[in-house]
């Protein structure tokens, strides 16, 4: 029975540990869009500082491609929409992997409590 109980904690463990790893995975993700995001607003704050009449250049690999304003405006702020979107995305999953780690923990900690029951009562 104390082994039975000692293949399902190391099962957990794993699984917990599997958990964590994407977890990590995750936050860094968020992490990276949170930054992704700054740098556009930085980009959206620019542009509205600009005259109508500025030319504005976009790095497309190692050349500068003339870019019309309103069409720059009109592209940073759909890369902000889908930043956006993205982040409330991983956030749900960081939400849902921080559930799993919780349920896993609580199931760590009943069978950890079995185990001890059964070594007080042999």
């Amino acid at each position: 029975m104390a082994e039975e109980i000692q293949k399902k904690m190391q099962k957990e463990l794993e699984m917990f540990s599997g958990v964590q790893k994407e977890y990590k995975i995750a936050v860094s993700q968020k992490q990276q869009l949170d930054s992704q995001l700054n740098e556009n607003k930085a980009v959206k704050e620019e542009l509205l500082l600009l005259k109508k009449d500025a030319e504005v250049y976009k790095l497309i690999g190692p050349v500068l491609v003339k870019q019309d304003l309103e069409e720059a405006k009109q592209n940073v702020n759909k890369r902000m929409e889908y930043i956006t979107k993205e982040i409330r995305r991983t956030e749900g999953h960081i939400l849902a992997l921080e559930n799993k780690q919780d349920a896993i923990q609580t199931n760590l900690n009943k069978l950890k409590n079995n185990l001890g029951n059964l070594k007080i009562s042999v």
